[in-house]
């Protein structure tokens, strides 16, 4: 067996140099190293799961929540490339096996492997991702099913990585995060097997991808009253940009997209296959609606007293205090095809066409027939509009800007399909737009 110590060693290109690793776990709310006593510590950005409407069903607990602050740790953990080496087998890889020393091993064929040490860099944070709960997993991520909540039980077999993906944020204004794809494990590795698809550069370095990859999509316009979808890529291990690949895990890799590049904007969107992460600047969150906004478009909602056309009683939106639970008697429901609000009531039903079909008693029309839920989680929100559109078929309720963006925003499901989802809930959306103006009916005079 021959470890080659230093037979490339050069100069990596500019993203390379940007490629971070793992030590620790996420700093929410230690001040850095320059913070003073008592301030609030230099937040990089928020990751927020879609559908989970702002808390994970069990609840939010430690690394595993619907929502995650990255802020500026109290000391840098990132690192950067150092050294390639090449060696004859894989079994010597072994040798460079340590906690204090974090590297990359591409493993070519039962003879030959390249791996890539990386070396302390203190200019940079490093956050990952991933299903595993070890500890170098900043922020853990389970499955979401289609509808909200998360996939359990023994026969739930997740599609998302252990260690995921990881962004490195830049520890300096205007503190930059970039993502790349895989985690380095609790060796402080990545390993790249034979069937992974890998590759040499032009510039005489090495790179690849993971089995089910990392997609990432950046809006048009910014997350803003403006916005519009983007177009889904693919990142690899060292932060470079492809087209997608034929299907999730095909060996294939796309074509390099020069002109993009791996650096997160306010609403870039993150998918681990299995569950898909949004991404909101300091900056971006200001603009969003706060809680305490949306309670006040709920209260002047309710204060409007809408009434149901038929039964004609008062209807009001639930406390979010009260959870998603069964609806009350004062819940709005709405039919999705025509966006005629209404109580509670059973006639109408078309069981020959399902449960939830029901003709509209106004103008009827027949669809489904579901209760109204105001959208809770801020940050997935365009704007502050007020909260005057739902999506079909789940009723999440939000302002029409917002559901037309999610309408609009295919999202990855499985290893070829994408589909527009709810954000709050993750149910797919259905009917000509995903979404309907909702119709209240006011009290009478």
């Amino acid at each position: 067996m021959v470890l080659e110590g230093n037979p490339e060693v050069g100069s990596p290109r500019t993203s390379d140099l940007r490629h971070p690793g793992s030590q620790g776990s996420c700093v929410l709310s230690s001040p850095g190293e320059d913070a003073q006593p008592g301030e609030e510590p230099i937040k990089y950005g928020e990751l927020i799961v879609l559908g989970y409407n702002g808390c994970l069903a069990s609840g939010d607990k430690g690394r595993r929540r619907s929502r995650l602050a990255l802020s500026r740790r109290p000391h840098a953990n990132g690192v950067k490339p150092d050294v390639m080496h090449h060696i004859s087998t894989p079994l010597v890889s072994k040798a460079l096996s340590n906690r204090g020393q974090h590297s990359i091993s591409y493993t070519l064929s039962r003879s030959h492997s390249v791996i890539v040490e990386y070396t302390h860099d203190s200019d940079t944070d490093m956050f990952q991702i991933g299903r595993s709960t070890e500890n170098m997993i900043d922020f853990v991520v389970t499955d979401t099913s289609p509808g909200g909540g998360a996939a359990e039980g023994p026969s739930a077999q997740s599609t998302i990585s252990r260690y995921a993906c990881r962004i490195l944020c830049d520890r300096r204004p205007p503190y930059t995060a970039r993502i790349y794809a895989a985690g380095f494990d609790a060796s402080s590795n990545i390993f790249l097997g034979e069937r992974a698809a890998k590759w040499r550069t032009p510039d005489g370095l090495m790179d690849g991808l993971t089995t089910n990859g990392v997609l990432v999509m950046h809006p048009a316009g910014g997350f803003s009253e403006d916005s519009a979808p983007g177009v889904w890529r693919e990142i690899s291990v060292c932060g470079n940009v492809y087209t997608l690949r034929d299907s999730r895990s095909a060996q294939q890799r796309g074509k390099l997209v020069e002109n993009e590049s791996n650096v997160l904007q306010d609403g870039s969107l993150i998918d681990l296959c299995g569950a898909t992460l949004l991404w909101r600047t300091p900056a971006g969150l200001l603009r969003a609606p706060t809680l305490k906004q949306l309670e006040a478009q709920r209260q002047e909602a309710n204060a409007a007293r809408p009434q149901c056309p038929v039964g004609l009683s008062t209807l009001a939106f639930p406390s979010p205090a009260r959870g998603r639970t069964a609806p009350d008697k004062q819940q709005p429901w709405v039919y999705v095809r025509c966006g005629h609000v209404h109580g509670y009531h059973g006639w109408g039903c078309r069981r020959e066409r399902g449960p939830q079909e029901r003709e509209c008693p106004l103008c009827r029309l027949v669809g489904p027939y579901v209760p109204l839920w105001l959208g809770q989680e801020a940050g997935l929100c365009l704007d502050p509009g007020p909260p005057s559109h739902a999506f079909a078929p789940c009723g999440h309720v939000c302002s029409e800007k917002t559901a037309r963006y999610w309408a609009q925003t295919p999202l990855p499901h499985g290893t070829h399909a994408f589909h527009a989802a709810c954000p709050f809930c993750g149910a797919w959306l259905t009917g000509e737009h995903g979404c309907v103006r909702l119709i209240f009916q006011g009290p009478l005079d």
